[in-house]
């Protein structure tokens, strides 16, 4: 009963700001990022793929970024926002949850909330088995992966 999902379209919609998608386009900042990623990587003899590789890390990360923020939309305030004293539910801490990824096994902490309302749609509750994410990591590299990093 693995569920395959893709949870890209719920990227741009948890976190407009971050322009990811399957048609993502690198502006002028974004190519900048990724080539200081590499940069330190190269630097520090960090792999590409494989396990604790840059590919596993970063997924891990637009993962862990884009379920704070579906936690923050649906609880209506940021993390540490005294709005949110009173409000009847706030964050309840973390779980820890492994997916596998087109890269491996990634280890995330999934945000939970006290009424347990929160329903994750990037890496659904009891799913185990995640595709998308990486595809849109790897857009993110693809320039970049001429240049022989591994």
């Amino acid at each position: 009963m693995t569920e395959m999902m893709s949870g890209v379209e719920h990227v741009e919609e948890s976190m407009p700001g971050l322009g990811l998608g399957l048609g993502l386009g690198l502006d002028g900042l974004g190519e900048q990022l990724v080539e200081q990623l590499l940069r330190q990587a190269r630097a520090g003899g960090l792999k590409l793929t494989g396990e604790g590789g840059v590919l596993q890390q970063l997924s891990q990360r637009v993962q862990e970024s884009v379920l704070e923020g579906e936690i923050t939309d649906h609880l209506g305030y940021d993390k540490h926002d005294p709005a949110g004293r009173g409000t009847g539910n706030s964050r309840n801490g973390v779980r820890s949850k492994t997916v596998l990824t087109d890269v491996g096994e990634v280890d995330i902490d999934v945000p939970r909330d006290r009424d347990a309302s929160f329903e994750p749609r990037i890496v659904a509750k009891r799913q185990k088995r995640l595709s998308g994410v990486d595809e849109m990591v790897i857009s993110l590299l693809a320039k970049e992966l001429t240049l022989g990093l591994q």
